[in-house]
């Protein structure tokens, strides 16, 4: 079967960007602000609540990556090769 699109993008979130800034030392306070959004969207993210992340807070973090978000789709999509929508 394969993972619901929200999981996966926050899946991918927390795997490449959360964690590996929190494993230097950071905070997802110090996250949250580089990346212009709020710390409680943060926690969302890393919850394991099937969080359904906005398209601005997407685009926002995507931005702050200087990464295209059709990029950060296709990263996703190669990171969760059996993607399904959520009905």
């Amino acid at each position: 079967m394969g993972k619901d699109i929200n999981s996966a993008i926050c899946e991918f979130i927390t795997k490449e960007w959360i964690d590996p800034f929190l494993s230097k030392g950071g905070t997802q306070v110090e996250f949250a602000d580089h990346h212009n959004i709020l710390e409680s969207t943060v926690r969302k993210i890393k919850s394991k609540s099937n969080y359904r992340i906005p398209v601005e807070t997407l685009f926002k973090i995507c931005q702050e990556k200087r990464l295209d978000i059709s990029d950060f789709f296709k990263a996703v999509e190669k990171m969760f090769p059996n993607l399904k929508s959520h009905n």
